[in-house]
């Protein structure tokens, strides 16, 4: 389902933004004027993902440094770990993220 979370100038260049949808934390990231969405929570002590630092495409977890890819969701460490990404579209400034229809447990 389509979620409406933004405009494109709320989520700059390089930066990235925390959202609610569907009862889920969201986070998305600005890699060179392109969005990308995952889920905003660490899996490894439960950190908030969107309020962390972007490096290129590679989002540093705040609390412990847990490191993930945000264009594929990959661990940058152990390959075995990929953490839930989601679909982005922009129509006209508006930014859409489209979530599974079941929440996180």
């Amino acid at each position: 389902m389509l979620h409406r979370i933004a405009t494109v100038a709320e989520i700059p260049v390089g930066k990235s933004r925390e959202f609610v949808a569907a009862g889920r934390m969201v986070a998305v990231f600005n890699v060179d004027g392109s969005l990308y969405a995952m889920d905003g929570v660490c899996p490894h002590a439960g950190g908030p993902l969107g309020e962390g630092t972007l490096t290129r495409s590679v989002v540093t977890c705040p609390w412990h440094g847990w490191q993930f890819d945000v264009t594929t969701g990959r661990h940058c460490l152990n390959a075995r770990i990929t953490h839930p990404t989601f679909p982005v579209s922009v129509v006209g400034d508006e930014v859409f993220v489209e979530l599974p229809d079941d929440k996180p447990a």
